[in-house]
């Protein structure tokens, strides 16, 4: 009997050791076949989870945008008073919907090349209006024309040009035509064979934003999705020496096993640049732990306060040797044409930039970048980007309708706000194949092992008790 009953507790050790041994050699094994599989999965070729998720977004992206209203236009062209202005909007367009186009893989060096379509709808039950709706704006094509004409006799012919067709510093435009493009009256008349369409997004229908070449991870997993050339090169012709690299990659997704020590960086062609995100937080998306990165003050701050933005900075009269901060010359990217990137209302911009403005709210929850990437894969599964168009307006005394101002002004334009956010059933496919079964096998080995150590614990302690009793 005694025997039989020492037999069944060392049995129970046994077998309890057995569990926790399967359990602790299951953990690295797990992770080996989580690893194996994630790294075939994520590669940018035909079959794989990232390819049709890739070509096209199964996410709702739409582009929200707020448009600054200028309240006194008279005032700010006669006395160069502040502008004082008032945001209206959100008016919500359907982006980002359609397949990338004229997709090749490259064989020879492991990248897939591909063009993205540009098209947007309009939503009227996410706006607050019509696309009809009319808005004060700075007049666009008058505000350029000291920018790419600068000697006083071309200024002077044109300001001609100007009265004539009855412009002045601020127009009333329709959502429609501001943002995708309308006839300018003033270039109408100018006997100049170039484009007479002006809009802050002109053209964007019907074009494509590319072409991309990007690794697709065949060889090097943690090349996956990175850019190699943007238009056939790796640089962009727009800055001096690193600021000009292409880095990263459309932030849509990131190289697997992501760590919270990791720099994001990505390339944004709305902004002309590379830049980065870094860890803020976890948080819970739908049921999937993901991690969220923002865009950090430091990426917009000057070259006194970061070295590494010193290629950034621009020799205009705006950057006061390079002390301003939060703004962004692209210009050279827009064919000469004055135009500046920021954050939404002049977040983290320096007092001068945003103190001839008034109306502007800044706040760092509604207007900052953010992205929400899930670890184990790299998938951005949701984003808010947003960005504020603004313009350079400069004193020009040959230029009536600027000639009265008396100092320059970086004038908002609009801010936009593009979001997506994994739909639900996206959700309950990305937690089935994906999260759901690395959660299960962490389950199964978590739950051996405990049982085994618990089992093996328990069954040694009363077998040494019975020898102890039997002992005595």
């Amino acid at each position: 009997m005694g025997c039989d009953r020492n037999c069944g507790l060392i049995a129970g050790a046994v077998v309890g050791a057995v569990l926790a041994i399967l359990g602790g050699v299951l953990m690295p094994v797990g992770d080996m076949l989580i690893e194996k599989t994630i790294k075939k999965e994520v590669v940018l070729e035909n079959g794989t989870i990232a390819f049709q998720n890739w070509i096209k977004t199964g996410t709702e992206v739409y582009r929200q945008f707020w448009i600054y209203d200028v309240q006194n236009p008279d005032e700010v062209e006669t006395t160069s008073s502040n502008i004082k202005v008032k945001q209206r909007g959100p008016y919500t367009y359907r982006v980002r919907y359609l397949a990338k186009e004229n997709v090749v893989q490259n064989a020879t060096d492991h990248t897939v090349s591909f063009m993205q379509p540009n098209e947007a709808v309009f939503e009227p039950s996410m706006s607050v209006g019509k696309e009809s709706d009319t808005f004060t704006v700075l007049n666009l094509a008058v505000a350029t024309v000291p920018h790419l004409f600068t000697t006083s006799f071309i200024q002077g012919m044109l300001n001609m040009v100007i009265k004539r067709s009855n412009s002045s510093m601020f127009q009333t435009r329709t959502v429609k035509e501001l943002l995708w493009g309308y006839l300018d009256p003033f270039l109408e008349l100018v006997q100049y064979n170039i484009d007479k369409t002006v809009g802050v997004f002109y053209p964007y229908n019907g074009t494509a934003d590319g072409e991309y070449r990007v690794f697709n991870g065949k060889d090097n997993i943690s090349k996956v999705a990175i850019i190699d050339t943007y238009k056939g090169k790796r640089n962009l012709s727009y800055w001096p020496s690193y600021c000009d690299m292409i880095n990263g990659t459309d932030a849509a997704s990131f190289p697997p096993f992501v760590e919270k020590s990791r720099v994001l960086q990505f390339f944004s062609s709305d902004i002309c640049r590379s830049i980065y995100a870094v860890f803020e937080s976890e948080i819970n998306l739908k049921g999937i732990p993901v991690y969220r990165f923002v865009l950090p003050a430091k990426a917009f701050a000057s070259p006194v306060q970061n070295p590494d933005n010193h290629c950034f900075c621009t020799e205009t009269v705006v950057s006061h040797n390079c002390t301003s901060y939060g703004v962004l010359d692209i210009s050279k990217c827009k064919e000469g044409r004055p135009a500046y990137i920021s954050l939404p209302h002049f977040l983290h911009a320096s007092p001068d930039v945003s103190e001839p403005i008034e109306g502007l709210h800044p706040n760092e929850e509604e207007h900052r970048t953010y992205l929400d990437v899930e670890p184990i894969t790299g998938f951005t599964l949701q984003f808010a980007k947003r960005l504020q168009v603004n313009m350079l307006v400069k004193p020009a005394s040959r230029i009536d309708a600027l000639k009265n101002l008396k100092r320059n002004y970086i004038v908002p334009i609009l801010w936009l706000n593009e979001t997506g956010t994994i739909g639900d059933e996206k959700a309950k496919l990305f937690k089935k194949q994906v999260t759901g079964k690395i959660n299960l096998l962490g389950l199964v080995e978590t739950i051996l092992l405990s049982v085994g150590v618990v089992m093996f614990v328990a069954f040694m302690i009363s077998y040494c008790a019975c020898r102890t009793k039997k002992a005595r």
